[in-house]
């Protein structure tokens, strides 16, 4: 949304092109233009053409870099996309300058109805969860199930940690950031966010930390990056106050999709408590916690995600073959990874319910 503190967004045919994106083996990038935004979409080849399709939606600061540890390993049960939202990544400021949630979700639904691959299964993390919400509520014929990774959803007691980036919302803020940090390096700043957005940034491997920093080099160049940020942000607290049908946990109780969540235990932006909140929104929602992880679980713990999707997918599909929805006490196939002692030693102590909404 616009403000007249914040600095006006560029046109399109100015912004740097100081580097190019990162590409990982396997994946492809394109850019698809809509009425008022150009969206840019990351895919993977899929094991077979008849694959149902999934789209992923990043949080905020973020990309669809960010689901590139989850994509491979669900590319033979999904055809995988992951945009970057209007501003992020790749994509270009929207033409009006609007960066609300409202419009985040209307940017998602636009593709969606553009792309003409149907239903998607849709994911969502932080800023993209609550986009993600807005979408399966608003258009559920476009959402055959939702994973929502530390799903960015009101909170009356935000975290402390959380505030600094609440505060980029405030007018001002933005500019003043940059002035007081302009001396700090890409390296810096990395290390930062990954502090603040990792359980153990111990984790991420050199080559993940130098792939960061080149991110953060690119985006740093470019005009409109803390306007993209500011807006995002501002957006999301707006959201957080709107009440009635607009509000994000009544649209959350009109989900119908069946829906995992996946939350962190060392979650320093959504605090861990919402997780039992989230699971009596949702209806029949089942439950995936990582006591270990951080806000991106699906970059720290993708094994244990996506064998957690896998789940909800193989009760979605037998569900649909019956003729009627997931049932919120449905079994799970024995062994299965998400609640196994293996994934405890290996993926940060998951566990995994399936709760009645």
């Amino acid at each position: 949304m616009s403000s007249p503190e914040l600095p006006s967004v560029p046109p399109a045919d100015v912004l740097s092109d100081a580097a190019a994106v990162r590409v990982a083996e396997g994946e492809h990038l394109r850019s698809v233009e809509l009425p008022g935004i150009t969206l840019s979409v990351r895919s993977r080849a899929t094991a077979r053409a008849d694959l149902p399709p999934a789209l992923y939606v990043h949080g905020l600061g973020g990309s669809s870099q960010n689901w590139s540890a989850l994509m491979p390993l669900l590319d033979d049960v999904v055809a995988g996309e992951a945009v970057d939202l209007p501003g992020f990544g790749h994509s270009p400021p929207p033409d009006d300058g609007n960066y609300s949630i409202t419009a985040h979700a209307r940017a998602v639904i636009r593709y969606l109805d553009s792309s003409g691959r149907g239903a998607v299964h849709l994911f969502g993390n932080s800023l993209g969860g609550a986009v993600a919400t807005r979408v399966a509520a608003a258009r559920p014929d476009l959402v055959r199930t939702l994973t929502l990774v530390s799903p960015a959803l009101p909170e009356l007691r935000v975290q402390r940690t959380a505030v600094p980036t609440g505060l980029l919302a405030v007018p001002g803020v933005a500019q003043l950031f940059t002035r007081l940090t302009r001396e700090w390096t890409a390296e810096q700043r990395v290390r930062g966010v990954m502090a603040l957005c990792y359980g153990d940034p111990g984790r991420v491997s050199p080559e993940g930390f130098r792939h960061a920093v080149q991110e953060m080099e690119r985006r740093q160049e470019l005009p409109y990056f803390w306007d993209a940020m500011a807006r995002s942000a501002r957006g999301l607290v707006n959201a957080y106050t709107l009440g009635g049908q607009h509000g994000l946990w009544r649209q959350a109780e009109r989900v119908l999709a069946p829906t995992l969540l996946v939350y962190g235990g060392r979650d320093q932006l959504v605090g861990f408590r919402m997780a039992r909140r989230a699971t009596r929104a949702f209806r029949g929602s089942r439950l995936v916690t990582l006591p270990d992880a951080g806000h991106v679980a699906m970059m720290e713990y993708p094994t244990t995600v996506a064998a957690a999707f896998r789940e909800l997918l193989a009760d979605a599909t037998d569900s649909a073959a019956e003729g009627h929805t997931v049932q919120p006490g449905a079994k799970r196939a024995p062994g299965s990874a998400a609640g196994s002692r293996a994934d405890e030693s290996a993926e940060g102590g998951a566990t995994a319910e399936n709760l009645r909404g």
